[in-house]
Parts: C-alpha cells; sequence; structure tokens
C-alpha cells in the first residue's frame, strides 16, 4: 500500500526511494528517503495515513545526491547516517558513508564527518546490549561472485567505526546479478544491499535487496541467526532464507507492482510492519523517484517472514 498521496501541484519528489521509518519520541512517524538534493522528510500523526511532505532535512553544502538515510536516536540527538559524493566528484562509485547529528527528528541535520571511504553506501545502525552495529555495503572485486557485499562493524560511539568490519552477506545466487559483463568481459557483477536488522527474542533477521531494481529478479530476502539478544551481530551466523542457494525473495515483482526493494521495519499496535519501495508497473522507464514508498504486514512465525501484500 502506498504511504503518500501525492497532491495537485504538490512539490513532493514523485517517490520515495529507500524509505527509513522511525517512530520518534513526539509520537510522530517520519519517513527519510533518498534524493538527488537530500533527503527527503515526511511525517505522519497516524502509520497508515496522513503523510505530509517536509522537504529537504540535510545541508548538503559540498556535496549531491544522497542514498538511503537512516536515522537513530539517542542521547537526545537524532543521528542521520547516509552516502553521498563530493559535490566534484564523477565516479559513480565514488559514493561515502557520512554521519549528520539533528537536535529534531525534523532536522535539520548537519554532517559532522565522513565515516569511511568510498564505495560505502546503504546504512542501518542499530544498538543492543553489547554496543552500537552499523551494517554497511561496500564492493568487493576478488570474490567468487564479484559486486557489492553487506559488512557489519562495531562503533566505538555514534561518530567513530571500530574498523573490524565482517562481511554478514554475500551473493551466491544468479538471481543477485545486477549486471552481466558490467566492469569485465565475462564476470557479472552481483549486488546485496539494502540490510535492516531487527530481532525477535534470540532470533535474529537481516532483510537485504538483491539485484538491480530494473530487473525482473530485483528482490527482498533475509537472513536468520540465533544467539543472545545483546550478541556481537558480527559473530552471529547468518544464513540466507532457507538456503545460500534458492532463490526465495520475501518480495519481488507482481503484475501491478515493480521494483520492490529497500525495507525498513517497524513495531506498532502489536504488530510488525515491512515499509519498502516499489514502482506501479510499466514505471520502469521513469525516474528512479517513481519507486513510492509502501507498506503492508509482515509476519513472523519461528524463522519464517511472510507478506502480504495490499493495492
Amino acid at each position: 500500500m502506498k504511504l503518500y498521496k501525492r497532491k495537485p501541484n504538490d512539490t513532493a519528489p514523485l517517490g520515495q526511494a529507500d524509505p527509513y521509518m522511525i517512530k520518534a519520541d513526539d509520537g510522530r512517524y517520519y519517513i527519510y528517503a533518498t534524493g538527488s538534493n537530500g533527503p527527503s522528510l515526511f511525517s505522519s500523526d497516524s502509520l497508515l495515513d496522513g503523510w505530509e511532505y517536509e522537504g529537504i532535512c540535510l545541508d548538503m553544502t559540498g556535496q549531491k545526491n544522497c542514498w538511503a538515510p537512516c536515522v537513530i536516536q539517542m542521547d537526545g540527538k537524532y543521528y542521520m547516517y547516509y552516502s553521498s559524493r563530493d559535490l566534484d566528484s564523477e565516479d559513480e562509485h565514488g559514493h561515502t558513508m557520512r554521519v549528520a547529528v539533528a537536535d529534531s527528528p525534523h532536522g535539520p541535520f548537519k554532517t559532522i564527518k565522513k565515516l569511511m571511504p568510498p564505495f560505502s553506501i546503504d546504512p542501518h545502525v542499530v544498538v543492543n546490549g553489547s554496543g552500537i552495529y552499523h551494517f554497511y555495503c561496500q564492493n568487493i572485486y576478488e570474490a567468487e561472485r564479484v559486486g557489492t557485499h553487506i559488512y557489519c562493524d562495531r562503533m566505538t560511539d555514534p561518530l567513530t567505526m571500530e574498523g573490524k568490519p565482517v562481511c554478514v552477506v554475500r551473493p551466491t545466487v544468479d538471481e543477485e546479478i545486477y549486471m552481466r559483463d558490467r566492469f569485465k568481459e565475462g564476470e557479472d557483477w552481483h549486488t546485496v544491499e539494502g540490510a535492516f536488522y531487527f530481532h525477535v527474542g534470540q532470533t535474529h533477521f537481516l532483510m537485504f535487496s538483491g539485484a538491480n531494481h530494473t530487473n525482473p529478479t530485483y528482490f527482498i530476502g533475509y537472513c536468520v541467526a540465533h544467539g543472545p539478544e545483546d550478541a556481537d551481530l558480527r559473530t552471529l551466523d547468518w544464513k540466507k532464507y532457507p538456503d545460500e542457494n534458492t532463490y526465495a525473495p520475501l518480495l519481488c515483482n507482481t503484475d501491478w507492482i515493480e521494483g520492490m526493494g529497500h525495507n525498513s521495519v517497524i513495531f506498532d499496535g502489536g504488530k510488525c510492519y515491512i515499509v519498502y519501495h516499489g514502482r506501479d508497473m510499466g514505471d520502469v522507464n521513469l525516474s528512479e523517484d517513481a519507486r513510492s514508498a509502501r507498506i503492508d504486514e509482515m509476519m513472523i512465525d519461528g524463522d519464517v517472514l511472510k507478506v502480504e501484500l495490499t493495492k
């Protein structure tokens, strides 16, 4: 189900790619989304309707092309993790992970520092009893399946990476191919990206997107691990569901929606919801902004996730 309903003469972007949803201390819901001029902010007093566009919420001075903002609240501050390119960068793999801070979920967020060198994208930062953990993506050029992989590192504080990352999700199936012969003849480029972590008791889930959002196999999948709630998330034995060699998407193209991917998860009112982007079928030739934020209830049964899509 689409979350934001466009109005006549609307100044909001066409879509809300890579939607990251939180419920802040003020009781209001917020969505932060990818934007070429900065992250787009949407908010509502209700989870499923009433969403309003608030504008760009980050000072992008000296930067361009903000991707996949993630926001957490800690110690009275709001921290935004995102990737962007320097304004003079022409390198398509010049995206660099950064952190910005604000006093309010509305922003304005101000960039504090770069967290790691390029290429680094798609942050998801979580806190448990053992510390702060940062899931993100980097390119790997020497592997059985070259491409974008998902890593996890610990943070010593909200502004500092520990520098001991572990690869937690890597490509394992052909359906995760982003592009054939992308950089080298005979070498297909694979992509797993857009990590989102949550747990139910001692069952841990790590969701991800695979392939290219314009490919028919583009999908949302997930890994499962078991361990203490306060485990070091780098040490868990992450396994794709149902196994490493089976293409079994939680969400993929239907007859009315395509390009479903890069999700967040929110628990509300005793239910679990998946928030993701997707295009109405046939919009594939539009700009990436055609990927609209959508929401559906997600059921959790042991290690199994299931989503019933609604139009």
